[in-house]
């Protein structure tokens, strides 16, 4: 009984530190995502991209929302180094919490890490395909690393999703002259 005993003594500080599954938002994130695919102007489409962001940015708990809130202040100051320090503990804490891979993807290419960039926005990507932060940056990255064709295929992608994106000007006209925004 008491190696039992002991077994479960030494596992509960471990379950203590075990992230919560985030929140289910999928359906208020396609409904804003419906909104911005009909908005009339790009400030109506901004409101909206605002909302979306404050759902992608709440954590599932406290401790990954301090690390979450941390991250993304330490980058909004410049210090990449000690953001990207703390979105790597916020991802070790919370792996399935994708934002913290997208905020880690945002600060490696501030850093112009583009294969690390690159490599957290596909993890985002692969768990949450219509994530629009995730695919435009990773049109930026990838434009960042030459591979224009498939950049522009991303961020046809994520125009899909909101057309009113700034990086909407970023589109390549295609070969036959007309805007590219009309093969939206």
């Amino acid at each position: 009984m008491r190696p039992l005993i002991a077994l479960v003594l030494f596992a509960a500080p471990a379950a203590a530190q075990t992230c919560p599954p985030a929140a289910d938002d999928a359906v208020a994130r396609a409904a804003l995502i419906a909104q911005m695919q009909q908005a009339k102007t790009a400030a109506a489409a901004s409101l909206l991209m605002n909302d979306y962001w404050r759902l992608q940015t709440v954590a599932p708990d406290a401790k990954a929302q301090a690390l979450l809130d941390q991250g993304m202040t330490e980058r909004a100051d410049a210090d990449l180094e000690a953001a990207r320090a703390t979105l790597d503990r916020l991802v070790a804490y919370c792996p399935d919490f994708v934002e913290g891979y997208n905020q880690r993807a945002f600060v490696a290419f501030l850093a112009a890490d583009f294969p690390a960039a690159l490599a957290d926005l596909d993890r985002v990507l692969a768990v949450e395909p219509n994530h629009i932060g995730a695919l435009s940056g990773k049109a930026l990255v990838l434009m960042g690393l030459g591979r224009v064709a498939e950049a522009q295929r991303t961020l046809r992608a994520a125009l899909a999703l909101n057309p009113w994106l700034p990086e909407r000007d970023m589109l390549l006209k295609p070969p036959d002259g007309k805007p590219a925004g009309e093969s939206l």
